[in-house]
């Protein structure tokens, strides 16, 4: 995610701390997953603090940050748009919902039955776990997470989905090359968007009573 420990921790606890935010001020429940995203990038950063501080290698915290990163996210972003958007953009999102379960049973099955290994590369951590059919899973992924954005109907979460798209690339890129890690970065950026999302979704209506709605 990041470049060190240091930046790992240091960004792992502003992300978190965007994300109780959030959290705070989400007024509608089916807003809490998105809500709630955050927090996950925030552990998922202190996570590899820890690795960087053991010297990578594989562990709990390998297999925790791996847990996170692959099946439970592919499946954590298109739940939460499901969630939140109205139920008529729901039913176009639950197909979706079925790719990011699909390939996150795959990605489970994978961490189940191989080892997953962390190795410093520079300024770079690189995972090495050996996925069957990666293309395929990576594909499956990216429709899950960034596919779900885009048909929110949401405009701010369809920016999201356009600016985590772009931006993965360009992280992709940057690791690629063992240049630099900078996947924390687009996750702070994208935790920003979200609480502009919280911030500005109205609150719920209240359900009147029957006597009330007669009258």
């Amino acid at each position: 995610m990041c470049w060190s420990a240091t930046a790992d921790l240091v960004a792992g606890t502003a992300i978190a701390s965007v994300g109780a935010v959030c959290v705070a001020r989400t007024r509608r429940a089916g807003d809490l997953p998105l809500a709630a995203l955050p927090l996950l990038l925030g552990a998922h950063q202190l996570v590899e603090a820890q690795i960087w501080h053991i010297g990578g290698g594989t562990g709990a915290a390998t297999v925790a940050w791996a847990v996170i990163a692959l099946p439970l996210l592919s499946v954590w972003v298109p739940v939460g748009v499901w969630c939140a958007v109205p139920r008529r953009t729901g039913r176009r999102v639950t197909a979706v919902v079925a790719v990011g379960a699909v390939t996150a049973a795959f990605l489970a099955h994978a961490l189940a039955t191989r080892p997953v290994r962390a190795e410093i590369r520079g300024h770079t951590m690189a995972y090495v776990i050996g996925l069957p059919h990666a293309e395929l899973l990576v594909a499956g992924y990216l429709i899950a997470t960034v596919g779900a954005l885009l048909l929110s109907g949401d405009r701010r979460l369809t920016a999201l989905g356009v600016l985590t798209g772009a931006g993965a690339l360009v992280c992709w890129l940057l690791w690629r090359l063992e240049f630099v890690s900078t996947w924390c970065a687009l996750a702070a950026v994208c935790s920003v968007v979200l609480y502009g999302w919280v911030r500005t979704r109205p609150a719920p209506r209240p359900v009147l009573p029957a006597w009330d709605a007669r009258h």
